[in-house]
């Protein structure tokens, strides 16, 4: 793109600019492809600019958005898509495990756990007893086994609680069916492993910044005419196929999903690796970080501690342990935790993702059934709370199904944006013979000189502050700063030794 070419030809904020600016640009195309000599008024009216150019802090914003919306909009795009596909694992787990996860038919009572688990390992003899979440209405029982080929991952066995059939086996992750895995590592990595995180991470380290920088934009372009109608709906009376129309959805649709899109940033980057790793520093310092109970016993207590070497848990303690549990007021579903050896307590967790969210945990002595520990959600801390929310709420479990559309229509909604935006951006490319150019034309640069210094100053402090925590977003605006400086400074280098020359 030449220097000529880099002038942002915004509208007035009723748009009629865009229109008459296509209209001047194909007469001088026509008429410098007939004649020698297009007429004086069309060639003016075709090249001078807009009579409404962002200045100052609006320009540094427009040129902003611009860039980052082109550069970082394919990897939106993404996780949008791939966000969509997981936002219904619920029911693709239903159609794809309902064997595994469901009983044929309900009983009236269930077996004692401890025979649920004798008949999982009796199916599958392998493997360390790890963890157990006991099935109740049309769920089965699930039973976890950790094999040293597996890493971080289960072997899991799931049984009938009323008949004690075990269903079927799979390989879990988090409690995860494989189906699900597949998903939740192609959204968070494409499954390219930590190369791939970055792609996640910096779709939401620069999301925020999109929405917000998108909103300041269209708020300022209706200056002078803002009603709810002309900031919540698109002009569908504008030009088909002209760019002041596709901006008005773009615009539009932006607006409605804002606050979604700002809710699934922010989530996004809590478990993300760099930003992520400071937001749980930040927790730590805090001292607002997830609580768990305190498994470790102590004293002739703890089984086979006065032998000096402990002995194994054992499964069939399983019943006490969940009946303690239940006493002391651990309803609904829950996950039991196996210790490694008898010198440590059992864990029992509530697993009730729907709100209100239920994590209560108790910690339990097998030998004497008595809890030695407890940590309810109630007594969590503020941010832990908030944490917890959101993430249920970014994988669609927070409010059942309707949670689930939701995420599914910001992705639909992010999608579109996306798509507008770039349709946008080939509209506004120049189309005239002497300025042909194969994709649309960025705002002008050196928005920042018509800022007040002290301005400058603060947003250079801020700016840092934020790439500093969020480091996708400071690294990439960093990088483009550089590129956008070295190439100004190539092209004036160019224009001023051709004018020279000239």
């Amino acid at each position: 793109m030449s220097v000529n070419s880099e002038r942002s030809d915004l509208p007035e904020p009723d748009g009629s600019a865009d229109e008459s600016t296509e209209a001047a640009a194909t007469a001088t195309a026509t008429a410098t492809a007939g004649t020698t000599t297009a007429p004086p008024t069309a060639t003016a009216t075709a090249t001078a600019p807009s009579a409404r150019q962002p200045q100052g802090f609006g320009a540094l914003l427009t040129r902003l958005h611009f860039y980052a919306g082109v550069m970082v909009a394919p990897f939106l795009l993404v996780a949008a898509v791939t966000g969509l596909l997981y936002a219904f694992t619920p029911q693709l787990d239903s159609l794809v495990y309902g064997k595994e996860l469901t009983v044929a038919q309900t009983g009236d009572s269930a077996l004692p756990l401890s025979e649920q688990v004798a008949r999982a390992r009796a199916e599958h003899p392998e493997g360390t007893l790890t963890a157990v979440r006991p099935g109740s209405g049309e769920s089965t029982t699930q039973v976890d086994f950790a094999l040293p080929e597996l890493g971080d991952k289960a072997h899991t066995v799931y049984v009938d609680p009323y008949t004690g059939e075990v269903t079927g086996q799979l390989t879990t992750w988090w409690t995860s069916t494989p189906l699900t895995t597949w998903l939740d590592v192609l959204h968070s990595n494409l499954h390219l492993g930590e190369v791939g995180t970055l792609y996640s991470e910096l779709a939401a380290s620069w999301l925020w910044v999109l929405v917000l920088g998108g909103l300041v934009l269209w708020w300022r372009r209706r200056r002078g005419t803002r009603t709810a109608r002309r900031l919540l709906l698109p002009e569908t009376g504008a030009k088909k196929g002209g760019v002041r129309r596709t901006r008005s959805w773009h615009a539009a649709t932006g607006v409605w999903i804002a606050l979604g899109m700002l809710f699934l940033s922010a989530t996004g980057l809590t478990w993300s690796t760099y930003a992520g790793e400071n937001f749980s520093k930040a927790l730590d310092s805090l001292k607002s970080s997830t609580p768990y109970v305190d498994t470790a016993l102590t004293g002739a207590d703890a089984s086979g501690a006065d032998s000096g070497a402990p002995k194994s848990a054992d499964p069939s303690d399983i019943d006490g342990v969940l009946k303690a549990a239940r006493d002391n007021g651990i309803d609904g579903p829950v996950s039991i935790s196996v210790p490694e050896d008898g010198a440590s307590a059992w864990s029992v967790s509530q697993t009730r993702n729907l709100w209100p969210v239920g994590r209560d945990t108790v910690a339990v002595d097998a030998a004497t059934e008595k809890v030695v520990d407890r940590v309810d959600f109630a007594d969590w801390p503020l941010l832990a709370k908030l944490t917890t929310w959101g993430v249920q709420g970014h994988m669609g479990l927070l409010f059942g199904i309707v949670n689930q559309i939701v995420l599914a229509l910001l992705a639909i909604g992010l999608i579109c944006v996306i798509l507008w935006g770039y349709r946008m951006w080939w509209q506004r490319r120049p189309t005239r013979a002497d300025r042909r150019t194969f994709l649309g034309t960025p705002p002008a640069r050196g928005g920042w000189r018509g800022m007040p210094s002290w301005s400058v100053a603060v947003g250079i402090v801020v700016v840092a502050l934020i790439g500093w925590v969020i480091p996708l977003f400071g690294i990439p605006l960093a990088a483009f700063l550089a590129i956008d400086l070295a190439v100004g400074a190539a092209r004036s280098r160019r224009t001023t030794a051709g004018t020279s020359g000239g």
